[in-house]
């Protein structure tokens, strides 16, 4: 089947059917009509039965509580004679007074209907009647509502009240067709209140009305679809030659694009829309086959790129440079105008900005949003404000917490992040964190390796280490340095009663001590065992020895809990104090020790100065 054919008969179908369809609904809608106009006709008529009924409900309502009041004060036994009198006089179809479930006195039609009630109690306490009033009866509401075309069926339970057609032996629907007499009517049906039981009052609306226009109109809806049609069919024809030659020739040119072929142009013929078109498409050639060679291009540039901030991130130890490179990484490869990073070192903290890039003016409640939905979901989060689009990546968790280590943000005016951009975001976010992770473990196994582990305090090769440094500072500018050597009294004694845990309990308390009695700029270290050391740059003999006595005190004030008891123990510390300006450091060691040893000889609890030997302290 030729293209020509394919599209006459597409234009054909498109055409014809929606007609055919459009026709038949025409005529279904003329006919229809008629319909629609009948149940217009019993939609009036049954809102007219509905207000007649209500209105006459109302007044039989105020008409109940007028005899209400002239009841109110009659005994049981003259309410009768004096409810008679008052149907006399009133002309009312209907009254009836009840007590509770006990009729007093009725009277009127029983074909009452619309009625109205009021409770009645009287002053004397007695049980209060019930006055039913109606002014209507269903014969009279029926011929009310007659018309031409018209009828009225007023029943009750399975018993007519009244009806102005010859119903009998027909089943009426609640709402429908039904015919009557060789006459259709449309009938809907609708419920009141009654006395006793609801009153279905049914209206018929003959469904047989004036149409002499019905014919033409039905005519002229034809005709005129008819030479629809048939021009519709010759412009197809006539469209689907000219479209045949144009579309070959773009045909043509989509083959060689899709064979790679850039250099071959469509031809240009006219000034019409299908001349614009292939300029277009000519114009689009060449840009595709320029930006396929940039897009080739910038995706080598984009894999180095990236394999290259992988290796970086993996081996670089610098923090901050890290995190630095890590945000402006994520700005330059989501192609974004600004960004921040945002960061915690431990898991109780909360997120500080670390650093930013460009303008976040304008972008304030979409980066919030953005890096809360990061922080909820730990995956990528997206928020935009009036054409401001954010995107944020949550990096890793520290350690086994459930709290990242932070997030990167980065935004854009004008164009939404793509999957491309989310899968670069999260891809940067892996391995800053896999990068910070690094960092910290270098960090870890460098303060491991200058920290005792259970006191926290430098460990012995790095107070030698310090000591030297301190020296090198002595030997240059001359300044005096002081030296601390302390030994826990009968530590031996303490591990051999409560077991080595309870000495650890010791060692760590007489460390917090330690801490707690230096300055910033002084240097306290676990010497090995039992015995610490404090370094003291800038401090003489007197200046040592008096922060020494400081620690001493405060050594034998402690109270430490015991592990197996709710009992303390107390400890001392003997502590030989030092000081030197000759840079000899072997020989302050040596000073710094000697004395030590002359506090314990002398009976322990106290501070000995080198130079002077001179005893401080308790017993």
């Amino acid at each position: 089947m030729s293209f020509r054919t394919r599209l006459t008969g597409f234009f054909v179908l498109i055409v014809i059917v929606p007609m055919i369809a459009v026709g038949f609904l025409v005529f279904r809608l003329i006919s229809d009509s008629e319909s629609g106009k009948a149940d217009a006709r019993a939609d009036g008529l049954v809102t007219a039965a509905s207000s007649l009924y209500d209105a006459s409900s109302a007044d039989a309502r105020i008409d109940a509580q007028t005899v209400g009041r002239a009841l109110a004060a009659t005994p049981r036994a003259d309410m009768r004679l004096r409810l008679v009198a008052l149907e006399n006089g009133s002309g009312l179809a209907l009254l009836r007074v009840t007590e509770s479930t006990r009729t007093i006195a009725s009277l009127g039609s029983t074909t009452a209907i619309a009625p109205g009630s009021v409770t009645v109690r009287e002053p004397s306490g007695a049980a209060p009647v019930r006055v039913v009033a109606s002014e209507l009866t269903a014969t009279q509401y029926a011929h009310e509502l007659m018309g031409p075309g018209v009828g009225i069926v007023v029943s009750q339970g399975r018993r007519t009240l009244a009806s102005t057609l010859a119903i009998k032996g027909v089943a009426l629907p609640a709402q429908g067709d039904v015919t009557i007499g060789g006459v259709t009517y449309r009938a809907v049906t609708r419920t009141f209140p009654g006395i006793g039981a609801p009153v279905r009052v049914t209206v018929l609306s003959d469904l047989a009305a004036p149409g002499d226009s019905v014919g033409s109109s039905r005519l002229v809806a034809a005709i005129f679809i008819a030479g629809f049609l048939l021009l519709a069919f010759a412009f197809s024809v006539l469209a689907s030659r000219a479209l045949q030659g144009q579309i070959a020739r773009f045909l043509g040119a989509a083959r060689r694009l899709a064979a790679g072929d850039f250099s071959s142009s469509v031809p240009i013929e006219g000034h019409d829309e299908f001349a614009a078109l292939g300029e277009e498409f000519n114009s689009m050639s060449e840009q595709l086959a320029t930006k396929i060679d940039e897009l080739e291009e910038e995706r080598a540039r984009l894999r180095e790129s990236l394999r290259r901030i992988g290796q970086t991130f993996a081996s670089n130890l610098d923090r901050q440079a890290l995190l630095e490179l890590a945000l402006q990484t994520a700005i330059d490869g989501a192609e974004a105008t600004c960004g921040r990073l945002s960061i915690r070192d431990t898991p109780d903290q909360s997120l500080t900005e670390f650093g930013a890039s460009g303008s976040l003016i304008g972008f304030e409640a979409a980066v919030h949003e953005a890096e809360h939905e990061a922080l909820n979901t730990r995956g990528v989060g997206e928020a935009n404000t009036e054409g401001r689009y954010v995107a944020s990546v949550a990096l890793g968790l520290i350690a086994e917490t459930q709290r990242a280590h932070g997030v990167i943000t980065v935004g854009r005016e004008g164009r939404p992040f793509t999957d491309d951009d989310r899968d670069l975001l999260r891809s940067l976010a892996s391995q800053t964190t896999l990068a910070l992770e690094n960092v910290e473990l270098h960090h870890q196994i460098q303060r491991q390796a200058v920290t005792d582990e259970l006191t926290g305090l430098a460990n012995h090769g790095r107070f030698q280490e310090l000591l030297s440094s301190e020296i090198e500072q002595v030997r240059r500018y001359e300044h005096p340095v002081g030296l601390i050597m302390l030994d826990i009294d009968n530590f031996k004694s303490v591990n051999d009663t409560y077991g080595h845990p309870q000495g650890d309990v010791v060692l760590k308390h007489v460390a917090r001590v330690l801490r707690q009695n230096s300055r910033d700029v002084d240097s306290p270290a676990r010497y090995g065992g039992e015995e610490m050391a404090l370094i003291l740059p800038h401090t003489d003999l007197p200046g040592a020895h008096a922060i020494a006595e400081r620690v001493r005190s405060a050594i034998e004030a402690l109270h430490i809990p015991q592990l197996d008891s709710e009992g303390v123990l107390r400890v001392t510390a003997s502590v030989g104090v030092a000081a030197s300006a000759e840079g000899d450091k072997e020989g302050l060691i040596a000073d710094a020790d000697a004395a030590l040893y002359t506090a314990k000889r002398g009976g322990k609890n106290r501070t000995v100065a080198a130079q002077a030997a001179n005893v401080f302290g308790g017993e």
